[in-house]
C-alpha cells in the first residue's frame, strides 16, 4: 500500500513539473504600454521596444498613440480602445516596467487581470543615480487575462543612455528567443 502511495505521488510530481514547462508566448502582435511615471523614460522605453517587435516581425505600436500627455493608463483597458486594437489586428498587450535596481528578482506571481495591471504605478525612474544593474519586468495580455511574464536583466549601467542599450540588446535576443513564433 505504501509503495502503491509513493507511486501515485511521483507521477503527480512528474506532472506537475511537466505541465510547468516554458511555453513560448507566439507573439505576432502587441500594444507596447511602458508603465513609467516620467514622461520621457516613458516615451522612450515605448518607442524602443515597439522598433524592437517591428524589427523582427512582430506587429507592435507603442499605447502613446492612443493616449493624451497625462491621461491615465487605464484607458487603455477601455472598450473602445480594445475594439480599435482588434480592428487593427492586435490582440496583446505588452505592459513593460522596471522592477527595481538589482540582479536577484524573480518573475511575478502575480495573475491579475490587465485593469488592474494598467491601475499598478511605478516605484522607479528608467535611471538612477549609482545603479549597475536593473531589472525590466514584462507583462502579456490576451483579451483582458494574463498570458505570460518575464524579467530582463541588465547590469554595467553607467548612465541613462547605456540603459538603453542594454535593453535594446538583451531584450532584442529575448523576443527572438522566448516571445516570438518561428
Amino acid at each position: 500500500m505504501k509503495k502503491v502511495g509513493l507511486v501515485v505521488i511521483a507521477i503527480l510530481f512528474l506532472s506537475s513539473a511537466f505541465a510547468q514547462k516554458k511555453t513560448k508566448l507566439n507573439l505576432t502582435n502587441a500594444l507596447v504600454v511602458a508603465q513609467l511615471d516620467n514622461p520621457e523614460d516613458r516615451y522612450s522605453l515605448e518607442i524602443n521596444l515597439t522598433e524592437l517587435l517591428v524589427s523582427r516581425g512582430v506587429k507592435a505600436e507603442p499605447s502613446l498613440n492612443y493616449m493624451k500627455f497625462g491621461e491615465d493608463s487605464q484607458v487603455l483597458g477601455s472598450d473602445s480602445i480594445m475594439n480599435l486594437m482588434k480592428q487593427k489586428g492586435i490582440g496583446t498587450y505588452c505592459l513593460v516596467s522596471v522592477r527595481g535596481y538589482d540582479k536577484r528578482f524573480k518573475k511575478t506571481k502575480r495573475r491579475e487581470n490587465l485593469m488592474v495591471a494598467l491601475s499598478v504605478g511605478s516605484l522607479f525612474d528608467l535611471y538612477r543615480q549609482d545603479i549597475v544593474s536593473i531589472s525590466f519586468e514584462f507583462k502579456f495580455y490576451r483579451e483582458g487575462q494574463f498570458v505570460y511574464t518575464d524579467i530582463v536583466k541588465c547590469g554595467n549601467v553607467g548612465d541613462r543612455a547605456t540603459v538603453l542599450k542594454r535593453f535594446r540588446k538583451k531584450t532584442g535576443k529575448r523576443i527572438l528567443k522566448k516571445w516570438k513564433k518561428r
